[in-house]
């Protein structure tokens, strides 16, 4: 390992280290207990949740107007000693709890049992991202985001890549506007994970800029994006972060009778048009769901013309059932989903183009236990798919079209996940222990296959565990230990049939500390273990749907990689900042790396797996202020730097540019106005055969209006692109046009919610 990145890494140990014992110190100091008068009389009992009954940890407990004090401990326990005579406040406070009050009076010798019931309202459970933290405390030691209602609605796309583009440290890795997925600081594959509900989707959208995402962005309810490593629930791998696309096909909260929601959208741009409905019916202690969604658009109109192959249309369904008792919830579903797409492979020739063609079926089940024992809370989750993707070139041949089946992946895919709460004991708050199973098998097959057929099973346990320091400071570690197993399969690209065993790790350590009301400092350093993808190790011909020729090395070895990430935020109601930095130091960090080189029989351009020492780092920051009442300002910045730093001093690919992005709405009681402009800098820094990319600015503009005052219908219209501006995002794979991004597009979408 290089020894500049070990003494980097070891030094912010040590700060972690320095800044916990201080804070220990200067925790236990505040909760001193002090005597007046030795009375021999005293106070004890707990402090209890009044939602649940819960035991509060590590929360002050004064006589209030003295400075006799107390912290509960991990039980929730308190005593205080020796108390002057007399009446008395008993006051119970902490951050993110109302404060409560008890009076009582002191008799010289006499001991009273005293127990507080205090209610929580510091976070609002919509704002907690349970992605990176299964027991939904609201602690933060990386940044952040949740995605949802009417916010949600705002953004509806077709798909996504194209919602989340331009959010903070998010980009978007596109070949067309139905192959889009995000890009969180650079890192794309499965450096980062996409889930639907928690659990892996089964679709290959990881591998190739021509494979999509397959749920519909009109299905999901909620969306939570982790910025940085959040690895140990859901892999060893997820180092640049997690995005949880969740879906109510599994009801767990609902009314008696009906309710639902209907939704139409279109767009002027591609002609899109788009439907969507869901239907709950609830009972007492069970509901039943069942939605549907249709979504067709046609090639994308950009200000160069037509980009041929762009096309789109898919539609889904799901049913799902839920239930709810006193000690347990959950219930399942089966969704169904069928999508076709173009690929602008071949945009100089008419006659030729590629057609994607994906089937999906997937069953999905959820269960929550709750019990009286030290593990209080489980959570059973499972996820079981089978994918089915084509990839076809079509040839006009006199006015007759021929289609070819290239290449065809059958992928079955299951993963499932249980979890188990603990209550909080000795020095540790509520955490939690889990164990996870991952297993799909893969066949590839078709004229163009260039991969052989894979087999991987994955067992992995982990931990996540949260010990307070002080009522202000506290610390989150947790570990992951997996046992992989791969095996290379052969078919008609290969008659290989090797097996690879491995046993990877994955862990981290933050610190979140909240100085003041309304600040909130966090810090995290990881470690993440990367296991070589299929085509990354075994590639070797033509890839119809990424438009490149890809050859791979068998010789890759694991990826480690090492995380830091720091992060502040700062908010007093009607301003709120945040700033953000991260480095992550990767040893074998593999890279798709452009050759220069056209290969003569497919005349698709080569890329080559390579793997090398690197390096991204940097940053995003943003402000949002409440200029008066209904007016909103918010401004953003982010950026990132890739680089090798071994054999050769390179950018990477692939690495998204500066950026820029404000946006002013002003909400009235019936609706908003609003606009946002984004800014994206030139990317001058490219690797070796990669194309540099001009800057560009967009003005996007959006208003809503509520036809109720309960809003159960609302209208969205936006104006994307309003200027038609000629533009290359840097990430676009299309690389035969120069201008492959979408002209001004007007896009109008309806809500009713019954």
């Amino acid at each position: 390992m290089d020894i500049s990145f070990l003494y980097f890494f070891q030094k912010r140990i040590k700060l972690f280290v320095f800044f916990a014992i201080i804070f220990i110190y200067s925790g236990n100091a505040n909760g001193h207990v002090s005597s007046i008068h030795h009375t021999d009389a005293n106070v004890f009992g707990h402090v209890v949740s009044k939602e649940d009954g819960e035991h509060i940890p590590f929360i002050n407990v004064l006589i209030e107007g003295t400075r006799i004090g107390t912290v509960t401990d991990a039980t929730g326990h308190y005593m205080l000693t020796n108390l002057p005579q007399g009446e008395h406040t008993l006051m119970v406070k902490g951050m993110g709890y109302e404060t409560s009050r008890a009076q009582f009076e002191i008799v010289a010798g006499q001991s009273l049992e005293i127990n507080v019931k205090i209610n929580y309202h510091g976070v609002n459970i919509d704002e907690i991202v349970v992605t990176s933290s299964p027991t939904a405390r609201g602690f933060r030691y990386q940044p952040d985001n949740v995605y949802l209602g009417e916010e949600l609605q705002k953004r509806a796309d077709i798909s996504f890549g194209e919602m989340l583009d331009g959010e903070p440290g998010i980009a978007m890795r596109s070949m067309g506007p139905t192959p889009s997925r995000p890009v969180i600081r650079g890192l794309d594959g499965d450096r980062i994970l996409i889930l639907q509900n928690g659990e892996r989707m089964g679709d290959i959208s990881e591998t190739s800029a021509g494979h999509a995402i397959s749920l519909d962005p009109l299905s999901a309810n909620r969306v939570e994006v982790v910025r940085g490593p959040a690895s140990l629930l859901y892999g060893s791998s997820a180092i640049g972060g997690v995005i949880n696309l969740m879906t109510p096909d599994i009801p767990d909260e609902w009314d008696r009778g009906f309710s639902g929601v209907a939704s139409l959208q279109g767009a002027s741009n591609n002609n899109m048009g788009a439907g969507f409905g869901r239907y709950t019916w609830g009972g007492e202690n069970w509901a039943t769901t069942g939605r549907f969604g249709y979504r067709k658009a046609g090639d994308i109109n950009s200000p160069g013309g037509i980009i041929p192959s762009t096309y789109m249309e898919n539609y889904d369904g799901s049913l799902g059932f839920g239930f709810n008792n006193d000690k347990s919830n959950g219930g399942f579903n089966l969704s169904l989903g069928k999508q076709h797409y173009g690929i602008p492979e071949e945009l100089d020739d008419p006659d030729e183009s590629a057609e994607i063609r994906i089937q999906q079926q997937l069953i999905q089940g959820r269960m929550h236990f709750r019990v009286s024992d030290f593990f209080d809370k489980a959570q059973l989750r499972m996820h079981a798919s089978r994918f089915i993707q084509q990839e076809i070139e079509i040839e006009n041949v006199d006015g007759i079209s021929e289609e070819m089946l290239e290449i065809e992946f059958n992928k079955l895919n299951i993963s499932s996940t249980l979890t188990l709460q603990h209550r909080p004991v000795t020095i540790f708050d509520r955490g939690a222990f889990g164990l996870n199973v991952y297993g799909r098998r893969l066949d590839v097959s078709g004229d163009d296959a260039f991969t052989p057929n894979e087999d991987r099973l994955n067992f992995g346990l982990f931990t996540f565990q949260e010990i307070p320091l002080s009522t202000r400071l506290r610390m989150q570690f947790g570990g992951r230990l997996d046992f992989l197993r791969t095996t290379a399969l052969p078919n008609a690209f290969s008659d290989m049939n090797e097996r690879r065993d491995a046993f990877v790790y994955a862990g981290s350590a933050g610190l979140n500390y909240r100085p003041a009301e309304g600040w909130e400092i966090g810090g995290q350093l990881a470690r993440s273990h990367r296991y070589p993808m299929l085509e990354e190790l075994f590639a070797h011909g033509p890839h119809l749907c990424a438009g490149v020729y890809e050859i791979g090395n068998i010789d890759l070895g694991d990826e480690i990689g090492y995380g830091s990430d720091l992060f502040a935020r700062w908010s007093n109601g009607s301003f709120n900042a945040e700033i953000a930095g991260f480095y992550n130091y990767f040893n074998n960090y593999i890279i798709k790396q452009p050759t220069g080189i056209i290969e003569e029989e497919s005349g698709l351009p080569v890329v080559e797996y390579q793997a090398d020492k690197a390096r991204l780092y940097g940053g995003e920051a943003s402000v949002g202020w409440s200029v008066f009442n209904g007016l909103k300002a918010d401004l953003g910045i982010d950026y990132v730097i890739g680089q090798r730093v071994s054999s050769v001093n390179e950018h990477l690919p692939f690495i998204p540019p500066f950026r820029f992005s404000g946006r002013l709405e002003y909400s009235y009681s019936r609706g908003w106005v609003g606009s946002r402009i984004r800014a994206v800098a030139s990317q001058n820094n490219v690797a070796p055969e990669e194309a540099v990319t001009a800057g560009y600015s967009l003005l996007d503009i959006s208003t809503g209006y509520r036809l109720n005052s309960s809003g159960q219908h609302v209208i969205i219209l936006r104006v994307q692109n309003l200027f038609n501006t000629e533009y290359r995002d840097h990430l676009s794979r299309i690389e035969e046009r120069n201008f492959p991004m979408p002209g001004r597009n007007f896009n109008l979408s309806y809500r009713w919610f019954f």
